[in-house]
């Protein structure tokens, strides 16, 4: 149903990819990976039709919907959940032809269009969008406040809620999972693993690759290659293929060597020097092949902080919040060198005020925060990428606002230091504004990484990061010696670093009793007994909701219905009046004095006018029956 045949794409004189063949099937359900800068978003520019090939093919099957998110998202007044229904544009068609037929007081094509908008589950749709919206952290007030008001990382929620929302036979998706808690994420591998059409994901995430795509397309170096199975089983498939294409090249290398080795030593001897022509000209008909490259281009370790005292903080019966709204009560927590500490719970529970609480930039409203004299706290959250100086470039944050003993070593230093979180070469004198969001997130862990603190409060450090800084970070972070807090919806960064998970829910935060597997079971059983809760208080006044409901459908209908009968009645009306009229005729036409010689003249009128009401009543018994079908065909269809 998709494919690529032999595609090449470049941007100015970089080729992304060359001779690319991919093909799609109905149900694929493909993880697209690799490197930042690789070509991925390309690649889905390439299939939707925003950018057109610089060689080859590429062919989507006529008549099937792509659904993607869109990037930028106009501010929209409306209510958020309005500007989700947009997503489903047959909806929204039929709901504009509907209106202009009941401005038109078209009684038939009212109950046609009904008629289609039951068969779309247009009655349901807007229950359908709530609940997109409520798994991706949406509450029930916030669906309705205007999309416009919502920040930048829910504008982004909004938006692959929209794309969740249309009837699509292709979904591409790209960084879906950048922006959304632990909570989240889980609920949308589910709903993509329902998803009946072709799915297409951009991911840095691994365990959200492994769950749920099946077939891998991997970018980078210049090539595109697919592999079966998930994220796990693609990382095992390249290590052999890279094995085997290592082998390879090193077999080559000595074949090479073999034959220069034999031109040099005979080339000079008239016996052997056309031998040793030809098999120079082999070489340069040889197919070279390249050796395996699989380093990660990011290097770095924390440096061990100068002091490690124990404790490194605490927490008395602390409460914390905003105003006088107590987000957390009654938190005690203790953190000493070595502590990793995930913390887990749902959009809004407090996870970010705790972490905020910890650093020192949220005052406490009730109870204790106590701090090491030398408590170096390094603190990464998302707002702290906005606070870069666009006009500067990585070189000059790191001596602004690095740790002093970069601050104040050589630029060989420096620059050494940065190459490992990807800034290498001239890219150090480069200005911040035009980074991607990643770059800037490695620039911000940097200047993190060197300060050496003694304890990291990591709020989503991974949003933006590729797999393979991802990857660099958990290993720097698992011989890190200080402490660590971690918020993440990286499930396979929480597995590698933290070993024990806290839980903020209920307005406090305790230790969890369980793994990363047993939280997704109790979302589920949390959110069941949420509904159970919700259902109990809604039943002392489910009878006369139900009731409210009933009349106002009942409204509706009699509504929808009112033009076509008013047709009838109107139709019924004259057909009794013509009758009446025609049976008046017919009871002067039986006097004997008409048909005398003086009375021709009256006869005629009477005759001619009993002919034009039968005319008319044969036309008001066709406008009946057929305003009586329709209202017959509308009140089926309700």
């Amino acid at each position: 149903m998709l494919s690529l045949r032999n595609v090449t794409l470049r941007r100015g004189p970089r080729v992304l990819f060359a001779h690319a063949n991919v093909s799609l099937y109905v149900g694929d359900r493909v993880g697209v990976v690799g490197p930042n800068g690789a070509g991925k978003s390309s690649l889905f520019a390439l299939i939707t039709g925003e950018l057109a090939p610089d060689e080859g093919e590429v062919a989507v099957q006529s008549g099937h919907v792509l659904a993607s998110v869109a990037q930028d998202v106009e501010p929209d007044p409306r209510a958020a959940v309005e500007f989700v229904l947009d997503g489903d544009r047959e909806l929204r068609a039929v709901e504009a032809e509907l209106a202009h037929a009941e401005a038109a007081h078209d009684g038939e094509r009212v109950g046609a269009l009904h008629a289609r908008l039951d068969s779309l589950g247009g009655y349901a749709a807007r229950s359908r969008a709530a609940r997109l919206l409520a798994g991706l952290g949406f509450d029930a007030a916030a669906i309705e406040r205007p999309a416009a008001e919502f920040s930048g990382g829910w504008q982004r929620r909004l938006a692959l809620a929209r794309a969740l929302m249309a009837r699509s036979d292709v979904l591409l998706l790209d960084e879906p999972t950048n922006h959304l808690d632990l909570d989240a994420v889980l609920w949308l591998e589910e709903w993509l693993r329902a998803y009946p059409g072709t799915l297409l994901v951009i991911a840095h995430d691994r365990e959200f690759l492994d769950r749920v795509v099946t077939r891998i397309v991997s970018i980078d170096a210049g090539r595109v290659e697919t592999y079966s199975g998930g994220y796990s089983a693609f990382e095992q498939q390249r290590a052999e293929r890279l094995s085997q294409q290592q082998g390879a090249f090193e077999r080559q290398q000595r074949e090479i060597r073999h034959v220069l080795d034999f031109v040099a030593r005979f080339k000079a001897k008239a016996t052997k020097a056309r031998q040793a022509q030809s098999r120079l000209k082999l070489l340069e008909k040889m197919e070279r092949i390249a050796p395996a490259h699989v380093d990660s281009p990011f290097q770095f370790r924390f440096a061990v902080p100068e002091r490690l005292p124990r404790p490194l903080l605490v927490l008395d019966h602390a409460a914390a919040g905003y105003g006088d709204r107590r987000v957390l009560e009654d938190v005690g927590l203790s953190l000493s060198p070595g502590d990793r500490v995930g913390l887990l719970g749902r959009n809004g529970a407090g996870k970010s005020t705790l972490t905020r609480t910890l650093a020192g930039v949220q005052p406490l409203l009730a109870g204790v925060r106590t701090a090491a004299q030398d408590l170096a706290i390094g603190y990464f959250a998302q707002h702290q990428l906005e606070q870069l100086e666009a006009d500067a470039t990585p070189l000059q944050h790191l001596k602004s606002f690095g740790g002093p003993v970069l601050a104040r070593g050589t630029e060989e230093e420096q620059r050494a230091f940065l190459g490992g979180f990807g800034f290498s070469g001239d890219r150090v004198f480069e200005k911040v504004a035009p980074f991607s969001g990643g770059e800037k997130a490695r620039l911000v862990l940097a200047l993190i990484v060197s300060r050496r603190p003694n304890l990291l409060l990591l709020d989503e450090p991974t949003n933006h990061l590729d797999l393979e800084m991802r990857h660099a970070l958990g290993m720097a972070l698992q011989d890190y010696p200080g402490a660590i807090v971690l918020v993440s919806h990286d499930r396979y960064l929480l597995r590698l670093v933290a070993d024990q998970l806290w839980l903020v829910a209920g307005g406090r935060a305790a230790p969890f009793d369980g793994d990363l597997d047993d939280y997704a079971q109790w979302l589920r059983s949390d959110a069941q007994a949420s509904e159970e809760t919700s259902a109990d208080r809604a039943g002392a006044v489910r009878g006369a909701a139900a009731q409210k409901e009933r009349k106002r459908l009942e409204a509706e209908r009699r509504q929808r219905l009112t033009p076509l009968r008013s047709a009838v009645t109107r139709a019924e009306d004259e057909i009794a009046r013509l009758t009446a009229e025609l049976a008046g005729l017919e009871e002067q036409l039986t006097a004997p004095t008409l048909y005398e010689p003086a009375a021709r003249r009256q006869l005629a009128d009477l005759l001619a006018i009993q002919a034009d009401r039968k005319r008319r009543l044969d036309l008001a018994e066709e406008v009946w029956l057929t305003t009586s079908e329709a209202l017959e065909a509308a009140a089926r269809a309700d």
